[in-house]
């Protein structure tokens, strides 16, 4: 997609990449657009990380797809890249690339919980999240959180209420929103910090069918939400799964919607992935 959008020829980019004093051939490189072969050799990865500064791509956009593949139920692997996560990644590679994320691989997510609203008119209300991190080094100040609307002609949701953090920079993409929160004190290793925020749905928005996270990072516990307006309870929910967005969603259970209208999932050591609720209004 990058190369198609630079409007660059492989040619071309074999021409530029030698201007830089690498030597990768024009065949070599379709072999790597087309799946053909993967860059592995450590010459070879840091040919694409120039590619990547002549494509005018974020940083890891392209060499963070190049770490080891984890299997499922696998640890340790890293986070997983946007692209595995997102369909079109490049919102979200946009807006972390102008971010702070030097803490991520400094935290431990031990537990998620977020709680999402729908109102009477089937369209979706609110997103309350908590999350709780512990830091595996020292000076650990920040998180970064991404969330988006169901449609990307959709406006991003709106930023509400912060408890025990406070706000940073806020970058919006195409539906797509990434938020700053720094913590109420700078952690050390083995210290742990909570986040509480809210999340709006303005605008005109369309009859929500689903809600699901994704996760780049593994997390100890996850717990989800889903509140119905009484008035409007939808006829069949389900819970998926989705280890990447390169496979189908795999429909786990069935949820019964009690009168309350209240429904919930969770899931224990999450490796990373997606995670969420379905349902059919009729």
């Amino acid at each position: 997609m990058a190369i198609q959008e630079s409007g660059l020829t492989l040619e071309s980019l074999r021409n530029r990449l030698r201007q830089r004093g690498i030597r990768v051939s024009a065949a070599t490189l379709s072999y790597w657009q087309g799946g053909r072969s993967r860059p592995q050799r450590p010459d070879s990865i840091a040919a694409v990380g120039v590619l990547e500064q002549i494509l005018e791509l974020p940083g890891g956009a392209l060499t963070e797809l190049l770490r080891p593949r984890r299997r499922r139920g696998q640890a340790g692997g890293g986070p997983l890249h946007p692209a595995r996560l997102w369909s079109d990644p490049r919102p979200v590679l946009t807006m972390l690339g102008g971010l702070d994320r030097s803490s991520d691989h400094r935290l431990e997510w031990l537990s998620v919980h977020d709680v999402y609203e729908v109102d009477a008119d089937r369209r979706p209300r609110s997103l309350a999240v908590r999350q709780v991190v512990r830091a595996s080094g020292d000076d650990v100040d920040r998180v970064v959180a991404v969330h988006r609307a169901e449609a990307e002609t959709d406006p991003p949701p709106a930023l509400g209420d912060l408890r025990h953090c406070r706000r940073g920079r806020v970058r919006h993409e195409m539906g797509f929103v990434a938020i700053e929160l720094f913590f109420d004190r700078v952690l050390a290793r083995g210290d742990t910090a909570v986040v509480e925020y809210e999340l709006g749905f303005p605008g005109d928005r369309p009859i929500t069918r689903f809600y699901d996270r994704r996760f780049r990072h593994p997390v100890r516990e996850y717990l989800a939400i889903v509140r119905f307006d009484r008035r409007m309870l939808p006829a069949r929910c389900y819970r998926y799964e989705r280890d990447t967005v390169e496979v189908p969603r795999r429909r786990t259970a069935e949820l019964w919607v009690g009168s309350s209208g209240g429904v919930h999932i969770t899931k224990s050591g999450m490796d990373g992935g997606i995670i969420g609720l379905e349902w059919e209004w009729e």
